[in-house]
């Protein structure tokens, strides 16, 4: 098996993979705002009108002309005749003149004439008893402070949210603001999750001497749903070299991309690559890893959609899970390039490694001394096998040792990639 000869570094491999799929745009569908939290756009939104469409203040106070006020102070404040008062909801009919000024609360439409607030704390009435009291003002203010002018947040026809942007809840908000109730978003990619192995049950039942309960199609089933896709399961296969290529011809037919965990490694037992050669062109592209964990993971592509198969070892299979199978997930969505979501840490232990290797290890983040060195993290490395799930469940993120490196100094600061 030539390919598993040749272990190259997880960036290369995955790059390998990536640039065999398509590059053509996925279906999408038209879905609600507030049902399309963490979906994909589809396409540009471009604001049909300006945010806000009137010009506002961002508190309670005084709307005045802000020449007004120049030179106002608590010794010598300035005095203007009270017109009216906003009211909320609706254009003020009032213009605010020469040495005059007008209540209004926060969120209320500037009156025309007015260019500035005065907030309500730097301010005194006069002669509230009269009809046209007088106002105080402490503070002098200048055009356009406390006031949001028309279009400031958004202008007309601008491009408020791009093509390929992950939702959040600020930008269902925005959409919100701008009247959008509907927009078109990619349509999940469906991955599909196939399990080998004599020795594997579900979760449901309970295990005799020598079998164990399914992990890996909940835990990659969990990613693929946190990444945008939709997690398709297609149960347990045995050892049968016929039953597993049924099974993936199947999937492939049906699915986006296809997982098959275990049935990964050189053993004789182990078929996964073979289905993949068989499944359609060009097949098995990488087989083996130049990391830890995960060695044995297989890329291929048949027929234009992504087959991978993972480790059958849990934390084997989620960690490449992470490195393989959600940036072929996020290339099907056309996500926009987005940093990961990091943290810097202060290492607590040496952490040994082999030169040439990437190896990435779970490690617990506390606060605490890191602080002194204006690292806010401590990063305390959870030591395990890699069939041990537990190990990446009590982590709260992976760190990357480079391949160059023999291993990482008890102190040294370092990157965690949070999980």
């Amino acid at each position: 098996m030539p390919e598993f000869l040749t272990l190259l570094p997880p960036d290369q491999a995955r790059d390998k993979l990536l640039s065999v799929l398509s590059k053509a745009m996925p279906d999408s569908e038209t879905l609600a705002v507030d049902k399309a939290l963490g979906r994909v756009t589809a396409e540009d939104i471009v604001s049909p009108h300006p945010l806000p469409e009137f010009p506002r203040t961002t508190v309670d106070g005084y709307a005045v002309r802000a020449q007004d006020t120049f030179g106002a102070t608590d010794s010598l404040p300035a005095y203007l005749h009270l017109i009216g008062e906003v009211p909320m909801g609706d254009e003020p009919t009032f213009v605010v003149g020469a040495g005059q000024c007008a209540l209004i609360h926060t969120g209320g439409m500037l009156p025309k004439g007015a260019d500035a607030v005065v907030m309500l704390e730097y301010t005194q009435t006069v002669g509230a008893e009269a009809s046209h009291p007088e106002i105080e003002i402490f503070k002098s203010v200048a055009d356009g402070e406390n006031v949001i002018r028309i279009g400031e947040d958004v202008a007309k026809g601008q491009v408020v949210i791009a093509k390929g942007t992950s939702l959040r809840p600020a930008e269902i908000g925005g959409l919100m603001a701008l009247g959008f109730i509907s927009l078109r978003v990619v349509n999940k990619p469906r991955v599909a999750l196939i399990s080998t192995g004599d020795e594997v049950i579900e979760p449901s039942q309970h295990p005799r001497p020598g079998q164990v309960r399914d992990i890996n199609s909940y835990t990659l089933g969990a990613l693929i749903e946190k990444s945008g896709g939709e997690a398709v399961r297609y149960g347990i296969i045995g050892d049968e070299f016929e039953l597993l290529k049924t099974a993936a011809a199947k999937a492939l037919s049906e699915c986006d991309v296809v997982i098959v965990t275990a049935g990964s490694s050189a053993s004789t037992r182990d078929m996964t690559a073979e289905v993949i050669r068989q499944l359609g062109e060009p097949g098995v592209l990488v087989h083996g890893i130049n990391t830890r964990p995960g060695k044995p993971t297989i890329l291929g592509a048949c027929n234009d959609k992504a087959v991978i198969g993972l480790p059958g070892n849990p934390v084997s299979a989620l960690v490449n899970g992470y490195l393989f199978v959600v940036p072929v997930i996020e290339k099907l969505l056309g996500v926009l390039p987005k940093p990961k979501a990091t943290v810097q840490a202060k290492l607590t232990v040496n952490l040994p490694s082999q030169a040439g290797r990437e190896d990435w290890w779970a490690v617990k983040l506390s606060e605490g001394k890191g602080q002194q060195s204006g690292v806010r993290y401590q990063a305390e490395p959870i030591f395990g096998k890699s069939n041990l799930i537990f190990t990446l469940a009590a982590g709260d993120g992976l760190l990357k040792i480079h391949p160059d490196a023999t291993g990482l100094s008890a102190g040294e600061v370092v990157e965690v990639v949070l999980i």
